[in-house]
């Protein structure tokens, strides 16, 4: 049975989740979502959306469920699953202020979970009125953009388009591999937020071969224009001339070796890393060329915890090389750069 894609759906407080979840729940897409929220009712779910009640499920006029999540995340998708042959997929909303690592932890933690569903990407909602002021005050509004794949830029109809352009760029300095959709109301197609695969490295990489690329062209954060990573999906950007002030703590390191790295060093080097660095490091993905290995290592982690695949193996005209990304609080470059020089055979 294929693996349900599910979507983490994060969003600072008054940011337009609720209008998002209440489109899926009562539009007539003609899928199947279940929609996992943290207390029904109490962030205005639609009541009246509402058709039959089972325990902590609701189902809803368009074939959609909402539950509810008092308890353990494991348990809720377990009792999902035993009807999961109807799903086109899961979303989950995490509270306002709620720092998604735990709910993306799940998916690498539990086995039967892992078995049965697939974190397909995790999507932050921000408002684009009061985003200065929530990254200003708010570490948790600064990780939800860290941790995000796709950030819907919402609510911007009250935003001049100079504005939306210097908030696009705060955005692509605290998170530059995430696709950012500016959205109203947040009228976004839901195919352009769920079952994306944008969670899964191998399913990018097949799409853009060039994906962790980045740093060579792109040194000192500013966008240049077309072929970059920071201006992948937009070919215009208004700040070249007055680079916008940086005042986050999340920064993103890229790092690249063309040189085959060493299974035993790379995975004592990662292992250090995450015992000491672990909280700071929001999320890091990477494809390794490891010594001795036909096939390419493709590696996920969040905070302490890290998943590598082994997938298929390097086309034979292909450059191979290891490219790694970081994307933390507080990263040490210098020393990133140093530790993962070190890990070549």
């Amino acid at each position: 049975m294929p693996q349900i894609p599910v979507t983490v759906l994060t969003g600072y407080l008054g940011a337009g989740k609720t209008t998002l979840l209440n489109r899926i729940l009562s539009e007539p897409h003609g899928k199947k979502y279940a929609v996992i929220v943290n207390e029904y009712g109490a962030e205005g779910i639609d009541g009246a959306l509402v058709v039959g009640a089972d325990e902590e499920i609701f189902e809803m006029n368009n074939g959609c469920i909402c539950c509810t999540v008092r308890g353990d995340l494991i348990r809720v998708i377990a009792g999902l699953m035993k009807r999961a042959s109807s799903f086109d997929g899961i979303l989950i909303e995490t509270t306002g202020l709620a720092d998604p690592a735990p709910v993306a932890q799940t998916f690498f933690a539990d086995e039967d979970v892992a078995s049965k569903t697939k974190l397909d990407s995790v999507v932050a909602v921000v408002d684009a009125k009061h985003l200065p002021l929530s990254l200003k005050d708010s570490k948790e509004a600064e990780d939800q953009i860290a941790f995000a794949d796709v950030v819907l830029l919402n609510k911007a109809d009250l935003v001049g388009a100079g504005d939306l352009s210097q908030l696009e760029a705060s955005i692509r300095r605290i998170n530059r591999y995430a696709k950012i959709i500016r959205t109203t109301r947040c009228n976004v197609a839901l195919n352009q937020i769920l079952g994306l695969g944008s969670f899964d490295l191998d399913a990018i990489l097949k799409r853009d071969p060039d994906f962790l690329k980045g740093e060579e062209h792109d040194h000192d954060h500013e966008c240049c224009g077309e072929g970059c990573a920071c201006g992948k999906h937009h070919h215009h950007h208004e700040h070249h001339d007055q680079k916008p002030k940086h005042d986050t703590t999340i920064t993103s390191v890229s790092l690249i070796s063309s040189n085959p790295l060493d299974p035993a060093k790379f995975e004592e080097w990662i292992t250090d890393l995450r015992a000491q660095k672990g909280p700071d490091l929001l999320r890091y993905k990477g494809i390794l060329d490891l010594m001795g290995s036909k096939n390419r290592l493709v590696v996920q982690g969040v905070h302490m915890m890290m998943d590598g695949t082994n997938l298929q193996p390097w086309n034979a005209n292909e450059r191979r090389a290891s490219r790694l990304v970081f994307i933390g609080r507080n990263l040490d470059e210098q020393a990133l750069r140093e530790g993962f020089a070190k890990c070549v055979a």
